[in-house]
């Protein structure tokens, strides 16, 4: 009976930790799905720079109505702060599903649906509310509460169904509530505070470069972490940063930052993976956070760093100094594996019953032996590789590339496989009682 009873438990706590780790598995991420349509690049890149991205990774059940980089040029050239983009990209996010199909099987001809810009509370009355209307021929037409019907459905571009959909349509919706000019915060100095508490030399090299100084004071106003290295630190990778292209400096700067506000607090509960102010579409620049107890460390598959200081920590800006220069894979290259050390070579006494091999064989091993010791990996302070050479991984690069891609869409596959194996483990305990 004891038996019988353990049996149960057992199976009972194998299918609750098969459906908890299938829930785990579940995460989208909206910029690697973008990313396979390059002619939504403009929209894309708007979401990370708006730090929408970031939001609608969070929500689990969500539309987005993209447009293509034309029908954005009506947008991108009027010039609109950060603040007032955001406003206008977020009545673009839809707080429900809308596949393709639920679009044309709307109920009534017409819904009412919340978008992001109505729950950020920036939205005057409902005016952070789309209309969706059924028109004729099957024309699914768009338009914020009390606009005009302009925009018209055109295709889905991704869909994982109750989940996220990703659908384009024909044009920027209007709306004068969304466009309207925002006030902007005060302006922070951000290379003085870091010039101020032992970042001066990481701060002189972000004001000597106009582009990412432009996006780091952009990126502010909605939140931003920044993990600068220390003066000894970035004093000797100096000579390595100037090797790089004029693209990639600019890219370095932004991907030791993060669009996102957060506080000591927040970091020592976070673990993963997170986007940087160079990630872009296909251009992931991701790091890393890990932590472990009071140390948080931060990752990328070049090399880690532990953050020892705290700069400022004030919302909308947190600045901390990291004991070295966290390098991104996308720029620098991949530590070799280093071969195994040979063995010994064995006593003659060892050997006495072996037979001796020919002297041009055993000379022909001496001069790999050689090769070998040439190749060996450099100590980690001593190995970012040739600047400007792409990075470049162990065999094994391939196959993570794929893995973050298949990231990107929610894995509902893992919950059905975990409640499958949990059913198939409650059959086999009722049947040995």
């Amino acid at each position: 009976m004891a038996k019988k009873m353990s049996t149960i438990i057992t199976s009972s706590i194998l299918l609750f930790l098969l459906l908890l780790l299938a829930v785990d598995t579940h995460a989208h991420n909206v910029t690697r799905l973008l990313a396979n349509h390059p002619s939504f690049s403009s929209f894309n890149h708007l979401l990370t720079k708006t730090h929408l991205a970031d939001e609608i990774n969070r929500r689990t059940t969500i539309t987005i109505c993209a447009v293509n980089n034309a029908a954005m040029s009506a947008l991108t050239s009027k010039g609109y702060t950060i603040s007032t983009l955001k406003n206008i990209l977020s009545l673009h996010v839809l707080l429900d599903y809308f596949g393709a199909k639920k679009l044309h099987q709307i109920g009534g001809g017409s819904a009412l649906a919340a978008t992001l810009f109505q729950a950020t509370r920036a939205a005057p009355g409902t005016t952070g509310f789309v209309n969706i209307t059924m028109l004729r021929g099957g024309k699914v037409g768009f338009r914020p509460d009390g606009g005009d019907m302009s925009s018209f459905f055109v295709k889905s571009i991704e869909e994982v169904p109750y989940n996220i959909s990703v659908i384009q349509i024909s044009r920027i919706l209007p709306s004068d509530a969304a466009s309207a000019p925002t006030t902007a915060p005060a302006e922070m100095n951000i290379s003085g505070i870091m010039s101020a508490h032992g970042c001066k030399v990481f701060a002189e090299t972000l004001l000597s470069n106009p582009g990412a100084s432009k996006t780091y004071q952009e990126s502010v106003e909605g939140g931003m972490t920044v993990f600068c290295p220390g003066d000894d630190a970035m004093k000797a990778f100096l000579p390595k940063y100037k090797n790089l292209t004029a693209p990639k400096k600019e890219a370095f700067l932004n991907f030791l930052a993060v669009p996102t506000y957060y506080s000591m607090a927040m970091l020592k509960s976070n673990n993963g993976p997170m986007n940087t102010l160079a990630t872009d579409g296909a251009n992931k620049f991701e790091l890393t956070v890990q932590n472990d107890g009071e140390k948080v460390t931060l990752t990328t598959r070049i090399n880690s760093v532990q953050i020892v200081n705290t700069l400022i920590d004030e919302q909308p800006l947190a600045i901390y100094a990291t004991d070295k220069v966290l390098l991104p894979k996308e720029l620098f290259k991949a530590l070799a594996v280093e071969a195994p050390a040979p063995a010994p070579a064995p006593e003659d006494g060892d050997v006495a019953d072996s037979p001796k091999p020919a002297k041009g064989k055993a000379k022909g091993k001496k001069k790999k032996k050689k090769k070998k010791k040439k190749k060996a990996a450099p100590s980690p302070d001593d190995s970012f590789g040739e600047s400007d050479s792409p990075a470049e991984g162990p065999d094994g690069d391939a196959d993570d590339e794929n893995a973050d891609e298949a990231s990107a869409v929610r894995i509902v596959g893992g919950a059905q496989a975990g409640f499958v194996v949990g059913l198939f483990c409650l059959f086999a305990s009722s049947w040995l009682i």
